[in-house]
Order: structure tokens, then sequence, then C-alpha cells
């Protein structure tokens, strides 16, 4: 018997400072089964760190939201469509392999990667190289600690302030704080 997709609300209030956009997203995450709490708040931090680029890219004519996660491997984690259909952001979490990454720069119009993980710098040493010829394509780190930290605050309804001011990130919710600085590697 196959193990369903555990489903997670989130009611997520976005502040950021350093783009000047605020607003409340009401999101469904299922988490796979394979998948950790780590993971999918790394996929919810994504969604807050980019949810300005609604507005940024499309002037506010788009939908930002999450891909059918691990079941669907050839769809991003969180995807940014305006409403002609156009993938204008990919997103990835995790340590993806260059050729996902060719494709799906070739899809969207831009692509971020946010690596995390005691595996984060080997992956990137190994990859590095590779990557250099996609010009569409942007590698943050999210220090392990911080995201591990973030699973700390996974729950089945979730209520989420994220706030982002000179480049960080701070996730509060019931069971406590997250703050994390990413690192730009590309």
């Amino acid at each position: 018997m196959a193990l369903k997709s555990t489903i997670f609300k989130a009611e997520l209030a976005v502040a950021d400072i350093d783009h000047g956009c605020y607003a409340d997203h009401a999101l469904t995450l299922a988490r796979h089964p394979s998948e950790t709490d780590e993971r999918m708040m790394v996929r919810l931090a994504a969604l807050a760190v980019n949810a300005h680029q609604v507005q940024d890219l499309c002037g506010g004519d788009a939908r930002i939201g999450f891909g059918a996660g691990l079941s669907s491997p050839d769809e991003p984690d969180v995807l940014l469509t305006d409403f002609t259909g156009r993938i204008r952001l990919w997103i990835e979490v995790g340590q993806p392999d260059d050729k996902s990454l060719a494709k799906a720069c070739s899809k969207a119009d831009a692509v971020i990667v946010y690596a995390y993980g005691p595996a984060a710098e080997v992956w990137w040493r190994g990859i590095e190289g590779r990557l250099a010829r996609l010009d569409r394509l942007s590698v943050w780190r999210l220090p392990a600690a911080d995201a591990q930290a973030l699973a700390g605050l996974a729950q089945r309804s979730m209520q989420l302030q994220a706030t982002l001011h000179d480049g960080l990130l701070s996730l509060s919710g019931a069971h406590g704080s997250v703050s994390i600085e990413p690192q730009r590697w590309k």
C-alpha cells in the first residue's frame, strides 16, 4: 500500500522591507512521504523570499505557489507563473543535477536553487563548473543549522510571519523563530 502525502496548511504573512512588498498567502503544502519537515520548510522559506517577484516581475498579474513536489521530478518546488502561462520563476531546493537545471532554464525566465544541508558544499564543488554556462540560473546557500531549525516551525496548521530586511529572512510562528541569511554562490 502506497503512503499518501501529508497536507499542511500555512497562513504566511510576508513583510519584505527590502522590496516594499507586503502580502498574505494562504498556502497548502503536500509533504511527500519521503520529504522531511526541513525540506518542506525550506520550500516555504524560498516562497517567502521570492514572494515580491509577483509584483516586481509581473506587476501583480501572476501566481506564486508550490509545484507538485517530489512526486513529479519535472516540476519545480516553487513556481511563479504569469497569467499568460509563462513561467517567470522556477525554484528548486536541495542539490539538483545539472541536466534538470539546464532543462528548467529552457522552460523559465529565471531559475533559483536554494541548496541546504551538510552536503551542500560538496554538491557545489562538484557541479559549479557545469552550471557556469546557465545564465538564467542563480544558486543560493542556506546555512545547514538554520535550515534544520526551520523544521521546528512545521505544524499541520501554521500561522507564520516572514520578514525580509537587509537580505535576512526571519520566519516566526507559534513554535519559535528562525533567522536565515542566504549566501549567493552564483
